[in-house]
């Protein structure tokens, strides 16, 4: 067991590592170290980022050995510098960063030959191993919405999303009652997914499908940007600061509405779900429409709970790890995919495309549940608590089966447009 454990983790490293790869080697050296946008990055500093992170906790803590580059520990910490003002420090170039990562990842798979996979919370289930997985994971999403900030020729390619078999439309109804909210048993779960608690969620409805190209054009042509009664204080002040007029990368000519995706401009499909929302435009939206966002409470019991057994899954469909037919995930495609292309991806109750295509907003903070402890360190989560966030559940198109499950949280500010965030919409039953 412990070997096909090893063997897994091993794969899980490699096939990250060849998506990081593709996401840097995809563009020259001076769109590697040129910030696209003050919201990110520059990608070479996210780059040498995940092998900081894998050095820090795999080659010195997990394998107690020695610092490869104690020098570049504060350069490429994400609490020490802002992202918009990182292009001015001293980072590593392209060839030192590929270098650099290369070397970690050996001593790190050299460790992973040796250690024991037990006999430690940090190790148990590979967890620290799995923990790594997902932070590269979660930065080569990030680059990902880098490369669509990006101007220039495409440099991006993948096949389109499927097509829509089955029709989708409607609400669902979800009873009330107790559920199982979170995980103790999910080995690679994160601090904030944890622990498994009971949770009491009176009955509402929730829609079948995330809010649609189509359906969000017809709040634009209603004057939703316009009217301040459908948005929130805060909200409204942003979208008159802001200059607010429709999802990020909306763009309209003579013709009608067009959409720029990673370089390529085409018009919107109306089938797919609206990406590139902030938190304020979803809940406009949603006041406009007479509902309301979810709950992450409501989110997750739609996603989980099966009314037959009582209990909650790991995902929609069930326990079994997520596959092409399942859900919209790891960058196979480059756009959510039209409601209805994944009927295999169903909740018990009928909810579709919960998992992959956009993330979810929802309208909770960012809060622990009862009995959180942080680990292995509090900047994972808990300092972020109580903070101006608010919750996006689910994953998108971007996003690694490694780094999202029907517990996985993720979180932002309510301003947040450039991650690829859609939404829902719920209402009283």
């Amino acid at each position: 067991m412990t070997q096909d454990l090893r063997l897994t983790i091993a794969a899980e490293l490699e096939r990250t590592r060849a998506r990081t790869a593709l996401l840097t080697d995809a563009v020259d050296e001076g769109d590697l170290i040129r910030q696209h946008s003050p919201l990110m990055s520059p990608l070479v500093w996210d780059l040498a980022h995940v092998g900081s992170q894998e050095e820090l906790w795999l080659v010195r803590d997990v394998g107690g050995r020695d610092p490869l580059r104690p020098d570049i520990d504060e350069l490429y910490d994400a609490f020490k510098h802002a992202r918009k003002d990182r292009p001015a420090l001293p980072l590593l170039n392209p060839t030192q960063a590929r270098a650099y990562v290369a070397q970690v990842r050996d001593k790190a798979l050299d460790v992973l030959d040796r250690v024991r996979l037990d006999g430690r919370p940090l190790l148990d289930g590979g967890f620290a191993f799995g923990m790594i997985v997902q932070h590269e994971q979660q930065h080569d999403e990030t680059m990902l919405a880098t490369h669509q900030l990006r101007a220039g020729d495409p440099v991006l390619t993948a096949p389109a999303p499927p097509a829509a078999r089955v029709p989708v439309s409607g609400e669902v109804f979800v009873p009330g009652g107790r559920f199982i909210m979170g995980t103790t048993t999910e080995p690679w779960a994160l601090d904030n997914e944890r622990p498994a608690h009971d949770v009491e969620v009176p009955a509402f409805y929730i829609d079948a499908a995330p809010v649609t190209n189509g359906r969000y054009r017809e709040f634009i042509e209603a004057g939703g940007y316009d009217d301040p009664a459908f948005w929130s204080e805060r909200g409204w002040a942003y979208r008159v600061k802001s200059g607010l007029v429709a999802p990020l990368h909306w763009l309209r000519d003579a013709e009608g509405w067009h959409n720029r995706q990673f370089g390529r401009i085409s018009p919107i499909n109306p089938d797919e779900p609206v990406v590139h929302v902030c938190y304020f435009e979803a809940e406009a939206f949603a006041n406009w429409a007479g509902k309301r966002l979810p709950t992450e409470a409501e989110w997750e019991k739609a996603a989980r709970w099966d009314p037959a057994t009582g209990r909650s899954r790991r995902y929609p469909w069930g326990d079994d790890e997520p596959e092409p037919r399942h859900a919209n995930l790891g960058q196979r495609h480059l756009s959510p995919a039209p409601v209805g292309a994944y009927p295999d991806g169903a909740s018990p109750l009928g909810v579709h495309q919960l998992i992959g295509d956009v993330w979810e907003w929802c309208s909770s903070d960012f809060d622990p549940y009862p009995g959180f402890v942080a680990f292995p360190y509090r900047e994972y989560s808990e300092v972020f608590f109580g903070g101006d966030y608010k919750m996006l559940r689910g994953g998108s198109f971007g996003t690694d089966t490694a780094a999202v499950r029907s517990t996985f949280r993720n979180w932002d500010h309510p301003i947040r447009r450039q991650i690829f965030s859609g939404f829902r919409l719920a209402r009283d039953a």
